[in-house]
């Protein structure tokens, strides 16, 4: 039997920072934590104060978990943030004193980001025009870092437009910037949706509880079992284009579409889910995208809190639509290269960043013809198919280490099907295959198939819920591989 010595070892072990196992969601370390956190947020639930300092300092250990000493970064980000919007608050601040605060919020914020995430890809196209020998720089990018700059980003441009007060407090808006469910992956949270949250302190009711909880149970299921499960097959065709079939490319380049889409929308799930059981809400984040019938109608959908700050803090900003057609196509591409560029420093996000603001102008253009052709379902389902090929055929590019492997891999699922591969594909993975098909089923159920299965949960006695989440665990269990996966969008 272990020794009181060995045990507090073991549970120092788990509180330090390791960079090979990072806190996650999916992970039975965070549940764990997680399951310690509720019974005391409870107890502080009526005190604003230390119910505040608690979750800042339990977001604080969530981040330093994630990223290690960068929770440093985080707090003093926070500082600066508010301490430059309560000089903007002050009486008799004058419109260039506050200007100037925007700016210097600014430039904190977004160097810090320039330097971590694309400090390397500037240089390395500096050397390679002068055709230098260029050595990266020994960076790590801090995890979550462009998902909490993009909510400093707002919160400091809001304040500036007077759209929401000043945090009243710096650890009302710690609490804000570092919220831990949303803190690494999203959703991307406005200061105008979340203080008021925080003052008006509100308990979450019993069915919020229940939602929140098959919220989670849907954010499981779909990162922890279909993401990580179809993923294994999706790498191999990624890692080595060329070598496999037409059909087996196609089918990684249709599993890839699948997997980005169970991964980070699970992660969205879990992050509202947590969220709601806390009494806090967070906005939808994805909204069935592979429904779209257009591309717009796509980014209407699809990580909505980004699209939507794009579309506040760049689109609009740039003039959007109201400086003529040729303007509002520049600024549709400027806006989607940022997009593309945000996902992560290669040349590879920005073709696919460009590409997508080239699909949005070129839709646009198309509206006055679009709108005279008959509404009808060859229509829709024409609009439909058009639009999943754009989107798919583009998150090659997304995934592929290169440009030129996403190519190969296109080029290899263009051609070489017969009746033969498609049998013995189904023979050595009839499991990818279902998993594949429910998640594709999913997005032609009724659009309110979200609330009537929360309210279908809620509605069911404890054992049975009881008996959903056991399940739902030993699926994780039976899924998973030797290792914990990241969330895909960790890395942004």
């Amino acid at each position: 039997m272990p020794s009181l010595t060995e045990i507090i070892a073991a549970i120092g072990r788990y509180l330090v920072y390791d960079p090979d196992a990072p806190l996650l969601f999916s992970s039975g370390t965070f549940w764990a934590l997680f399951i310690v956190f509720m019974p005391l947020y409870g107890l502080l639930r009526n005190r604003v104060l230390q119910m505040s300092a608690f979750v800042v300092a339990f977001s604080l250990f969530f981040y330093y978990k994630c990223s290690g000493w960068f929770a440093l970064l985080l707090v003093s980000t926070s500082l600066v943030d508010w301490l430059l919007s309560q000089a903007m608050a002050t009486e008799g601040a004058t419109r260039s004193f506050r200007r100037g605060c925007v700016v210097l919020s600014l430039l904190s914020s977004l160097s810090v980001l320039a330097y971590f995430k694309y400090a390397n890809f500037f240089l390395w196209n500096f050397h390679a025009m002068l055709g230098g020998n260029f050595q990266p720089l020994d960076l790590v990018l801090p995890v979550g870092i462009s998902f909490y700059t993009f909510q400093s980003v707002s919160y400091i441009i809001d304040v500036y437009k007077n759209k929401v007060q000043p945090a009243r407090t710096w650890l009302e808006y710690a609490f804000f910037l570092s919220f831990f469910p949303a803190l690494v992956a999203g959703p991307i949270v406005r200061a105008d949706y979340f203080l008021p949250q925080i003052r008006q302190n509100r308990h979450a009711s019993r069915n919020e509880v229940y939602t929140g909880l098959w919220l989670i149970i849907l954010g499981v299921f779909k990162k922890a079992v279909i993401a990580d499960y179809i993923a294994m097959y999706n790498d191999l065709i990624f890692d080595a284009p060329g070598a496999y079939t037409g059909f087996e490319a196609l089918m990684g380049i249709v599993g890839y579409a699948m997997q980005i889409y169970c991964d980070f929308s699970g992660y969205s799930d879990m992050a509202i889910g947590l969220a709601l059981i806390m009494g806090f809400r967070l906005a939808l984040n994805f909204d069935f995208p592979y429904k779209a019938r257009n591309i717009s109608d796509f980014w209407h959908r699809w990580h909505i809190s980004l699209s939507t700050w794009l579309r506040d803090y760049v689109y609009i900003p740039l003039g959007g639509n109201r400086k003529g057609k040729v303007r509002t196509y520049v600024n549709l591409m400027a806006t989607m290269l940022i997009g593309g560029l945000w996902h992560g420093a290669a040349w590879k996000f920005v073709l696919w960043g460009g590409v997508h603001g080239a699909g949005l102008a070129a839709h646009k253009a198309a509206a006055p013809v679009l709108s005279k052709i008959p509404d009808n379902r060859l229509m829709h389902f024409t609009g439909w198919l058009s639009t999943m090929v754009f989107v798919v055929v583009l998150w090659v590019f997304f995934r592929a280490d290169s440009a030129s492997d996403a190519l190969e891999i296109i080029g290899s699922a263009s051609h070489g099907f017969s009746v033969e591969q498609l049998s013995a594909f189904a023979a050595s993975r009839m499991l990818w295959l279902i998993l594949m098909g429910v998640t594709i089923v999913s997005h032609f159920l009724p659009s309110d198939i979200r609330e009537r299965s929360a309210l279908w949960f809620v509605g069911l006695p404890w054992p049975a819920k009881l008996i959903i989440f056991m399940l739902t665990v030993q699926c994780v269990l039976e899924f998973r591989s030797s290792e914990v996966a990241p969330f895909i969008y960790f890395q942004f």
